[in-house]
C-alpha cells in the first residue's frame, strides 16, 4: 500500500551504480512503515486484559423463593388502583351521561304534544265533573278510543273504583291523579334500561313490519349509543325493500358508523359476515337491520327465524337483543304484531315510534296487560334526539298531566 510514496535516495559521490541498486533492492524488501500524520503523536496500544470470570459463591444458603404476587393496590396510591372489570360489573347498566335540563324539558314538551290528542280527551272529562257512574262511563269510552284495549280499560277502571272507595276521594282532580298513579303502576314493568357491555359485540337484531320506522330507529339508536362511548357497526340485512341499504348507509355517514352491505345477496349471509367483522374489530354493539315482515306471512317469518339461527352460528350466545319496532298509530294491530313476532323470535324489547300528533298512546297499556315486553325507547319525531328511553312516569304525565 502507498507504494507510490517510495523514498528516493539521491546517490552521493563515490557511490557506484551497483551499490545504489543494491541499497534500493534492500529497502524494497524491508516491510513498509504505515504513514502517520505529522501532528498526531503515536502512542503504543494498551494491552486489553481478558475479562475475569465471576467467582461462584460457595455458600450453602438455601435458595431464595420468588416473592408472592402482591395485590394490585400494593404500593400504589388510590388513583393508581386499576384492574380489569369483573364479570358482574360488566353486566351492570352503563349510567347515562348527566342530563341536560333544557333538553329534558324540550323532550317532555314534545312528548306532551305528541300525546295531546289522547290527553285532551282524558283530562277534559274531569273538568267540573262529579264522581258518579257517568264519569266512569266517559272514562271507559276515552280509554277505548286511545287504543288501550278492553282488558287494560277494565283493569284500570276497576282499580280506580277501588281506590276512590278506600281513599274516600271526593274531588274530580283527585280521581284524575289516582288514575295517573294506576297508569304508572301498570306501565312500570315496561320500563327497563338497555344493558350494555355484557358481550362484545352486543348483537342486536332489529325487526318490524314495513313502514314502522325500523331503519330510521336504527340510525337514531346508533347515535344514542355513541353518547355512551359505544362503537357501533350496522348490517344492512334488509335486502328486499328498495333503497333500504342506501337509507341505512346515509344514517351511517351521519353518525360516522360503518355499514356492511351487499348489493344483492342473502340477508343472513350479510349479517353473518357483520358479526364476524364486529368480533374481529372489537366493536361494542352490532345492529342488524332485517327486512320488514307481516306477521300473517308465515313463509317470510320463517326467513327471520333463519336469520336468528345464522347469528347464533356466528356467535353462540347471540343475538343478545331482539327488538321489534312498532308504529303507535296502528292501534290494536301493534299488539297483534308484538304477539306474532314474540312467538316467532322471542322478543327482548320494543321501540315504539311515531308518538307525534296523531298517536293515541293507549297501546302501551294494552301491551302491558297482554304481553309485557320491555319498551326500551319511544320516538316522537324525525330528529335524532326525538328517540328517548321510555319512562312510565313521564308517559303518564304526558297523558294525564
Amino acid at each position: 500500500m502507498f507504494s507510490f510514496f517510495k523514498r528516493f535516495k539521491k546517490p552521493t559521490e563515490g557511490d557506484t551504480p551497483a551499490e545504489v541498486q543494491a541499497e534500493e533492492a534492500a529497502e524494497a524488501e524491508a516491510p513498509e512503515e504505515p504513514l502517520r500524520h505529522a501532528t498526531t503523536p503515536v502512542t503504543p496500544a494498551q494491552p486489553v486484559e481478558p475479562p475475569v470470570a465471576p467467582v461462584e459463591a460457595t455458600s450453602t444458603a438455601p435458595e431464595q423463593k420468588p416473592a408472592e404476587p402482591q395485590p394490585y393496590w400494593q404500593g400504589r396510591t388510590p388513583s393508581q388502583w386499576k384492574r380489569e372489570p369483573l364479570a358482574e360489573e360488566l353486566n351492570e347498566v352503563i349510567p347515562p351521561p348527566a342530563p341536560d335540563a333544557s333538553a329534558k324539558k324540550s323532550w317532555i314538551t314534545r312528548l306532551k304534544h305528541g300525546l295531546s290528542k289522547t290527553s285532551t280527551s282524558l283530562t277534559g272529562i274531569f273538568v267540573g265533573a262529579k264522581i258518579d257512574e257517568d264519569l266512569y262511563e266517559e272514562l271507559e269510552t276515552a280509554l277505548l278510543m286511545s287504543d288501550a284495549g278492553v282488558d287494560a280499560t277494565e283493569f284500570l277502571l276497576e282499580a280506580l273504583r277501588e281506590k276512590v272507595r278506600t281513599e274516600r276521594l271526593s274531588d274530580a282532580m283527585q280521581v284524575k291523579n289516582a288514575l295517573r298513579d294506576l297508569l304508572v303502576e301498570l306501565l312500570e314493568p315496561l320500563e327497563k334500561s338497555l344493558m350494555l357491555g355484557r358481550a362484545q359485540p352486543l348483537v342486536m337484531m332489529i325487526t318490524g313490519v314495513n313502514g314502522a320506522g325500523k331503519t330510521t330507529s336504527i340510525g337514531k339508536l346508533a347515535k344514542h349509543l355513541q353518547r355512551f362511548d359505544q362503537s357501533v357497526l350496522l348490517a344492512a340485512g334488509d335486502t328486499f325493500r328498495a333503497a333500504a341499504r342506501e337509507q341505512l348507509t346515509v344514517w351511517g355517514e351521519r353518525n360516522n358508523v360503518t355499514v356492511m352491505s351487499q348489493e344483492s345477496g342473502d340477508a343472513a349471509a350479510v349479517i353473518f359476515d357483520a358479526v364476524g367483522a364486529a368480533r374481529a374489530r372489537k366493536i361494542d354493539v352490532m345492529m342488524a337491520d332485517t327486512a320488514g315482515r307481516l306477521p300473517t306471512q308465515l313463509h317470510l317469518m320463517e326467513e327471520l327465524r333463519k336469520v336468528r339461527r345464522v347469528i347464533a352460528k356466528a356467535m353462540p350466545d347471540a343475538p343478545h337483543e331482539v327488538l321489534l319496532v312498532i308504529d303507535a298509530n296502528t292501534g290494536q294491530n301493534a299488539l297483534a304484531q308484538v304477539k306474532a313476532f314474540d312467538d316467532a323470535l322471542g322478543l327482548t324489547g320494543l321501540i315504539v315510534t311515531k308518538l307525534d300528533g296523531t298517536a293515541k298512546g293507549g297501546i302501551l297499556a294494552a301491551i302491558a296487560r297482554q304481553r309485557p315486553i320491555p319498551v326500551y325507547f319511544i320516538g316522537v319525531g324525525e330528529k335524532v334526539e326525538d328517540l328517548q328511553p321510555f319512562s312510565a312516569a313521564e308517559f303518564a304525565d304526558a297523558l294525564l298531566g
